[in-house]
C-alpha cells in the first residue's frame, strides 16, 4: 500500500527520485478554462449546469441568507457548536496577533504613511462533497473579519439535495458570513472573480480546494487578489524515529489521505523498523476506516515510505517535498523543527497531530501545496489587506531631493519625471509660493 523509496547512500538532487502528485493532468486545465469563460458569458445558468454535472445538484437558490444561518445553528447540537465556538476563539485570538498598524517617518520635510487598508469584499470557498468542511469556514471568515473586512461571502457545493450541511451554515453563522452560495467546483471561483446574476464579484478569493478549485484560482489571479499559495489537495510528510509511537505516525499519515485522491501521504524513516511497523499499522488502519475509498485513492499514488540515512537527510527529503503539513516524531523535535525551511505548518512531537492544526489551534489551516511552501505561507490577515502610501513634501523636501530625482529621471531617459522636479526647483530659486 504504501511504496518504498530507499535513499539510504544516495547523493544525487533529490528532485530526481521523489515523486509528486500530476496535478494539472488529464486535462484538468483545459475544463478549468472551459468553466470559466462560460460563467462569464452564461452566468446563473452556467453555475447551475455545471452544478449538476459535477455535483449531482441543483439548489433551489443561489443565494442563503442570514436567517437560514441561524436557524441551522439553533439545529446543531451542542457540543458541535461549543466545538465551533472554541475553535472560532482560538482561530481569532492568533490572527489577532497577525494585525498591522500604519506606520509613518519623516525626513527633511518628507513624510511617508503607509495604511493598511482591508479590501471591501473577500469570497471564501468552502469544499464540500466528500465531507462537510465547516472548519474552512472559520479559518477563512474569521482573517478576514480579523483584517477588518466589511463582506464576506461562502461558496460551497451543496448535498445531492441541493442543500447546504447544517454545520456549515451555522460555522458561517458563527462567524458572521453575510452570504452562502450553494456553489462549488471551478465555476463558484469563477463566479467570485466575474460575477453573475445571483453572485457579486469579490476583491479576494481564499480557500483550499481541488485540483480544480486550485488550478482555477490561479487563472483568475489579476482579476481577483489571489494568495500565492496554492492551495490544492492535502499533503502531510510525516519523520520518525525508534521513539515515535506505531499508532500515532501510521494515523497521521492516513489522516490527510482521507481527503481523497491527488494528495499526498509519506512517512520518512532511518529505521527500518519503525518503516515496517507504520506500513502495517496503516494498512490496518485503512482496511477498517469509513473512508477507505478515499484512502487508498490516495495512497496508490502518492503514499510511499522512504527511508534515508539520518535526520539530515530526512530534513533534506521534507524540504524538497515542501509539504502542507509536517510532522516530527523524533527526538528533539524543536531543534529539527529549526532546519525545516519548507512546509507549511511543523507539528512537534507525538502529542502534536497535524488534526489539531486542522481545526483547533489557531493558525488558518489553508496552507501551501504543491510544493509552493517554497515561497508562500499560511493563509493570513495581511492576505486580506493592502498598504496605501500617502506621501506628503513640503519645499525643504523638494530642494533636498529633487536634484537626485532629476539624475535619475535623466539616466531613464523619462523627461517629464525630471521636469515635474525642474520646476518645483526653478519656483523655489524664485523664492514663488505654491
Amino acid at each position: 500500500m504504501l511504496r518504498r523509496i530507499d535513499l539510504r547512500g544516495y547523493e544525487g538532487d533529490l528532485v530526481d527520485v521523489l515523486p509528486r502528485p500530476l496535478l494539472d493532468g488529464a486535462g484538468a486545465l483545459d475544463v478549468v478554462q472551459q468553466v470559466i469563460e462560460d460563467v462569464r458569458s452564461r452566468g446563473d445558468q452556467a453555475i447551475l449546469e455545471f452544478g449538476e454535472r459535477f455535483d449531482g445538484a441543483r439548489p433551489d437558490s443561489l443565494v442563503i441568507g442570514s436567517a437560514e444561518m441561524q436557524a441551522a445553528l439553533a439545529a446543531i447540537g451542542e457540543p458541535v457548536r461549543t466545538a465551533l465556538e472554541v475553535a472560532a476563539a482560538s482561530i481569532r485570538l492568533h490572527h489577532e496577533g497577525q494585525v498591522r498598524t500604519d506606520h509613518e517617518w519623516e525626513r527633511d520635510g518628507l513624510t511617508v504613511r503607509s495604511m493598511v487598508v482591508p479590501v471591501e469584499r473577500v469570497g471564501c470557498y468552502v469544499p464540500g462533497g466528500r465531507a462537510s468542511y465547516p472548519s474552512t469556514v472559520l479559518m477563512t471568515a474569521i482573517p478576514a473579519r480579523v483584517a477588518g473586512v466589511a463582506e464576506v461571502v461562502v461558496c460551497v457545493p451543496p448535498g445531492p439535495d441541493g442543500r447546504v450541511a447544517d454545520v456549515t451554515l451555522a460555522a458561517a453563522a458563527i462567524t458572521g458570513v453575510d452570504v452562502v452560495h450553494p456553489v462549488g467546483g471551478a465555476q463558484a471561483i469563477a463566479a467570485l472573480a466575474f460575477g453573475s446574476e445571483s453572485i457579486r464579484p469579490v476583491d479576494v478569493v481564499v480557500g483550499p480546494g481541488n485540483v480544480y478549485v486550485a488550478l482555477a484560482k490561479r487563472e483568475v489571479a489579476g482579476r481577483v487578489g489571489v494568495p500565492a499559495a496554492f492551495a490544492g489537495p492535502s499533503e502531510v510528510v510525516v519523520i520518525a524515529d525508534a521513539t515515535a509511537p506505531v499508532e500515532f505516525a501510521a494515523i497521521d499519515v492516513v489522516v490527510q489521505a482521507e481527503h481523497g485522491p491527488d494528495g499526498l501521504a509519506w512517512l520518512v524513516t532511518w529505521d527500518e523498523s519503525v518503516a515496517d511497523a507504520v506500513e502495517a499499522e496503516v494498512a490496518a488502519i485503512t482496511e477498517s476506516s469509513p473512508r477507505r475509498g478515499d484512502i487508498e485513492a490516495t495512497l496508490a499514488v502518492s503514499g510511499h515510505v522512504v527511508l534515508v540515512d539520518d535526520v539530515t537527510q530526512a530534513i533534506g527529503v521534507a524540504d524538497r517535498i515542501a509539504p502542507e503539513h509536517l510532522q516530527l516524531m523524533v527526538e528533539d523535535a524543536q531543534g529539527v523543527a529549526a532546519r525545516v525551511r519548507h512546509a507549511g505548518a511543523v507539528f512537534c512531537g507525538p502529542w502534536s497531530p497535524a488534526a489539531l492544526g486542522d481545526y483547533i489551534a489557531g493558525p488558518s489551516h489553508v496552507l501551501p501545496t504543491a510544493g509552493t511552501a517554497r515561497f508562500s505561507g499560511a493563509l493570513a490577515v495581511a492576505d486580506f489587506s493592502k498598504d496605501v502610501h500617502v506621501v506628503t513634501a513640503d519645499r525643504a523636501a523638494v530642494a533636498a531631493l529633487g536634484p537626485h530625482v532629476v539624475a535619475l529621471a535623466e539616466a531613464e531617459g523619462l523627461y517629464a519625471h525630471a521636469e515635474s522636479l525642474r520646476r518645483r526647483l526653478a519656483a523655489i530659486e524664485r523664492g514663488e509660493d505654491a
